[in-house]
């Protein structure tokens, strides 16, 4: 049964992995909501995403991970770095030991779509509004007013803005926001399974590393593909859109000279997406009035820790138990919201952005005493803050 007519009526901007996160964890919590996508119908762009243990649970506890796990690859192998020149593995974790003796749950790879439509399982169909372009965000004092382009309007007791890096509602909450080049130009394309060598068909995620350059892969859609992501000096050309995209072989020229065998696996990829990754300071503040931020919208981070749809995931919940612990309050518990997951957004956001230089360094000293403490790291364990959170946890 969902909550009384006195229940707050709830709004979430976007229809993606974080909206459909949030939109689940609310009705978990008997709280109704209405989910407004601009697009005609739910497909999530992209490619490939990492589940890791800490999804990994919240799925199951929405009651969606056999459904997301037919076309999920359980990882044996992760953290798997080799040399950019001859993949030379520089270190290794057992993953499908690791992640159950330390976390009680195992790591996915997935299409990003395979992911959407779990968590859109859990999701009452009528409560999904598709086509709904906002054209506006306003404020009405406190009272946070939706405004689209068929000229509904939509006052809702809650808004939640779950609408991706360009958030019309983080525009209204904190005005504009700059975001800094990078210099960082990513690829992403998908590899059938029966053109991949035998390698990269592993049930491992792999990271090549090398001078300004890094590319990730690992099996999705059931094995029936190999997701490919590539890190690379940005040109002028380059824009932060999901659906720019590249040819082969400009992904090819920038790994020229790379191992052989990395080469052969970029010549069989689809045609590539290709994106710029913009720099952006963890915001002050996410609240305003009846309104907050959720997922990219709120903390946009690089994905060199591949926690974007996992803290999009842990956003949800949390928002729906602190609603739970105070629906007479609603502006007050968006409050205790943003409190309990600012700081540790924030610092996913720093140590994602320290990485990209970590990877990318040039043969030389620096780059052999990386070498030597890729070998002798545990980074499933020294990870623990990101893999052991439990929303509950931190709420009570």
């Amino acid at each position: 049964m969902m909550r009384t007519e006195a229940s707050p009526k709830i709004a979430i901007l976007g229809g993606g992995i974080g909206g459909l996160a949030a939109a689940a964890f609310l009705r978990e919590k008997d709280f109704a909501s209405d989910v407004y996508e601009q697009a005609a119908a739910l497909t999530e762009v992209g490619a490939g995403l990492v589940i890791a243990p800490n999804a990994a649970r919240l799925l199951r506890r929405l009651g969606v991970l056999d459904r997301f796990i037919k076309r999920a690859v359980r990882m044996e192998t992760g953290w798997e770095f080799r040399r950019w020149e001859n993949g030379q593995v520089l270190s290794a974790e057992n993953l499908e030991e690791g992640c159950i003796r330390l976390y009680g749950e195992h790591t996915y790879t997935a299409h990003r779509a395979d992911l959407l439509d779990a968590l859109r399982s859990a999701v009452p169909e009528h409560s999904i509004h598709l086509g709904k372009r906002c054209v506006a965000v306003e404020f009405e004092d406190d009272q946070a007013v939706l405004r689209f382009e068929d000229g509904d309007t939509v006052r809702p007791d809650i808004l939640i803005g779950a609408d991706g890096v360009h958030s019309r509602v983080r525009g209204a909450i904190v005005g504009p926001t700059r975001a800094r080049e990078s210099g960082i130009c990513a690829f992403r394309a998908l590899v059938p399974a029966h053109k991949a060598p035998d390698f990269a068909r592993r049930r491992a995620q792999t990271l090549w590393i090398g001078p300004d350059h890094h590319l990730v892969h690992y099996p999705v859609s059931g094995e029936d593909h190999v997701n490919l992501v590539a890190f690379a000096p940005a040109g002028a050309d380059s824009v932060e859109s999901w659906t720019a995209t590249a040819t082969v072989q400009e992904l090819l020229d920038e790994f020229a000279g790379w191992d052989p065998r990395l080469v052969d696996l970029i010549k069989s990829a689809e045609t590539p997406g290709r994106w710029a990754l913009l720099d952006r300071e963890p915001l002050d503040r996410w609240n305003r009035g009846n309104a907050t931020l959720l997922g990219d919208a709120a903390h946009p981070m690089f994905p060199f820790f591949a926690q974007g749809a996992a803290q999009a995931i842990e956003d949800g919940a949390v928002l729906a138990l602190c609603l739970a612990d105070d629906p007479d309050h609603p502006v007050a518990a968006l409050s205790r919201y943003e409190e309990l997951r600012r700081r540790r957004t924030a610092r996913l956001q720093e140590v994602s952005h320290g990485r990209s230089h970590i990877n990318h360094l040039p043969d030389g000293p620096e780059q052999q005493a990386r070498d030597r403490q890729y070998a002798q790291a545990d980074p499933l364990r020294e990870n623990g803050w990101i893999y052991e959170y439990d929303p509950e946890a931190a709420v009570s």
